[in-house]
């Protein structure tokens, strides 16, 4: 597919992230442009065409656009944008009030995601990506590599959605209206997979990263992942019972981390302990 050539003079800067910066249209609020770092051209292709197939399922999330280039030859992609947007994170650090309120509206929004059955021929199974993932990764000895596979190897076996970066700050809402953003690791399996990323960014991240990321200390941050927790997984289950279940599944993540920054991450590890 050939990029679209952009003027960057129609944009301002609006936000960053791990792999790129956002952009708001200066004349039209209702365009915003996701672009990615330089020498990144396969990757914003890939999550465009990701994107139209997540929307073409029905599942809530901005309509993605077209793939563009700038004329220094930055590549992104154009999204139909939701005005006067925020997301549950920003919601929670602006009023901690409501963070009962949020985490429920939250875990339905998770629960929802997790009974969608898709065409297991059109995405990616987790286990596959972990397994890649863990292959790659330079950091785990081989005999930690063969417990966290075996670990991969044993969990469910499903064909239902999985978001891949599931955290509080890629749901958004407006009014009555939710929306998933920054579906660039969408594929299937089973669910623990992804409400690991809530626990993970809640509860095993650093207090700098949590305050710089979501915009709360991080007790409000655990506040929320126990009120999502009782809510996602059901108030007869203890939190010491659940998060025993759910911190393999967020070390995982660890495997994910490692390959962005390219060094070993220690806080992330301990959700892997009971496997290593």
């Amino acid at each position: 597919m050939k990029a679209i050539p952009i003027n960057m003079d129609d944009y301002v800067l609006s936000g960053g992230g791990a792999n790129g910066e956002s952009y708001d249209h200066r004349d039209d609020p209702s365009v915003m442009l996701k672009l990615y770092f330089p020498g990144k051209i396969q990757q914003p292709l890939d999550e465009m065409l990701l994107a139209r197939k997540v929307y073409d399922l029905g599942i809530p999330t901005p309509e993605p656009g077209e793939y563009v280039v700038t004329p220094d030859g930055r590549y992104g992609i154009r999204f139909h944008r939701i005005l006067g947007k925020k997301s549950y994170a920003r919601a929670v650090a602006d009023n901690p009030e409501k963070i009962q309120q949020y985490a429920e509206e939250f875990a339905r929004c998770c629960t929802e995601l997790h009974r969608i059955h898709v065409d297991t021929n059109e995405f990616e199974n987790v286990k596959e990506r972990y397994y890649r993932l863990l292959e790659e990764n330079p950091f785990f000895t081989p005999v930690q590599k063969d417990r966290i596979g075996r670990f991969i190897a044993d969990a469910p076996d499903t064909d239902t959605a999985i978001h891949g970066d599931l955290q509080f700050g890629n749901v958004i809402f407006v009014g009555d209206q939710r929306y998933f953003i920054d579906l660039g690791d969408f594929c299937y399996g089973y669910k623990l997979f992804d409400t690991g990323m809530v626990y993970l960014c809640c509860c095993l991240s650093k207090e700098e990263f949590i305050q710089e990321a979501f915009h709360m200390p991080k007790p409000t941050a655990i506040k929320f992942w126990q009120c999502f927790a009782h809510a996602y997984f059901g108030a007869d289950r203890t939190i010491r019972d659940i998060e025993e279940e759910i911190r393999p599944y967020a070390g995982l993540k660890t495997l994910i981390v490692e390959r962005d920054t390219k060094c070993p991450m220690p806080e992330l590890r301990e959700g892997l302990s009971s496997l290593l």
